[in-house]
């Protein structure tokens, strides 16, 4: 998490892995790449035993909000920051 780079205090988080700008092509939208990819940040984490996953998304990604929470991630307003004038909407998998 020391590398995660957001504002807030996500960055403090103990035993916990997060993923950042994590995206998919226009053109390739639809087919399952967004989900397989998470997935993937997800196994990972598993696999360094951590206990949480930690995320970011804004209003404007409401697709990826839903995926997420599809996931089994839940909404974390401890980690909620402004950058800006953006407010952003943390979100938590306990592994």
């Amino acid at each position: 998490m020391q590398y995660y780079g957001s504002g807030g205090i996500a960055t403090q988080a103990q035993n916990a892995s997060g993923f950042r700008l994590l995206a998919v092509d226009l053109l390739a939208r639809g087919y399952g790449i967004g989900k397989l990819l998470t997935n993937e940040c997800i196994k990972k984490a598993k696999d360094k035993k951590h206990g949480q996953l930690i995320i970011h998304s804004t209003k404007s990604m409401q697709t990826a909000w839903k995926m997420y929470e599809n996931l089994g991630f839940k909404r974390s307003e401890d980690l909620d920051f402004i950058q800006g004038e953006l407010p952003v909407f943390g979100f938590r998998l306990f592994l």
